[in-house]
């Protein structure tokens, strides 16, 4: 499945290279939330709250009234998580806060599942040269994506990984890395990351993997 991304930085959705270079920026919001509104399944990430760097809250909740939304993005307690499923979200997606001392912090994963319901929560790990990588893929630890992935299952219904090594770069994704990863979990499997062509997407629902697509669709290279 195609899962659209939406990705918003100082009130505009953008599209940034390897998570830092701006290279898409647009004020068309609702335009681009009207043409997404024929899937099931779309990923709003603030990029700002993220970053530490403020937040686009009344805009996430105004696209999560429009759209089923998975919304991540400075996510980092049991209270933001709750609070955004309250705002609208179908689930949450955290990453770096699931991460602590170079490991993956199992009670703060138990009190989330607790509080939250795993059905609703998507752990995010991302990887870059074969490590999970933390704080805007700037923090790489010694522990890989699969062994993430195999500590945090009893607590998330669902994980999405990011090839960081190919994101933003339309050259397409890592398909065994992902195959790799998608043997490592019994859970729903997510993939991102340089994915641009249909093939690709059929290549990974072949495997049970849906795909986040978001710089080829608003450059045009995979049509709508």
């Amino acid at each position: 499945m195609l899962i659209p991304s939406i990705d918003l930085q100082g009130g505009k959705i953008v599209q940034l290279v390897q998570g830092e270079r701006l290279a898409i920026e647009t004020g068309a919001i609702d335009a681009w939330v009207e043409r997404f509104t024929e899937y099931p399944k779309v990923q709003l990430i603030d990029l700002d709250a993220a970053k530490g760097a403020g937040s686009n809250d009344a805009l996430v909740a105004h696209i999560c009234k429009a759209l089923p939304c998975r919304v991540g993005g400075g996510i980092r307690s049991v209270d933001a998580a709750a609070s955004m499923l309250a705002r609208g979200a179908k689930k949450v997606i955290l990453g770096s806060a699931l991460f602590r001392d170079g490991r993956v912090d199992v009670e703060f994963a138990s009190q989330l599942a607790q509080a939250c319901g795993a059905e609703r929560l998507i752990a995010a790990v991302d990887g870059k040269s074969g490590r999970v990588v933390i704080h805007g893929w700037r923090t790489a630890l010694d522990i890989t994506p699969a062994e993430a992935m195999r500590t945090l299952e009893p607590f998330f219904s669902e994980f999405l990984y990011t090839h960081v090594d190919l994101e933003g770069l339309m050259q397409g994704t890592d398909m065994t890395a992902v195959a790799a990863l998608r043997a490592a979990t019994t859970r729903a499997l997510t993939a991102a990351g340089g994915i641009t062509t249909r093939e690709e997407i059929e290549q990974l629902d072949a495997m049970n993997v849906d795909a986040v697509v978001g710089m080829a669709l608003y450059t045009g290279k995979l049509k709508i």
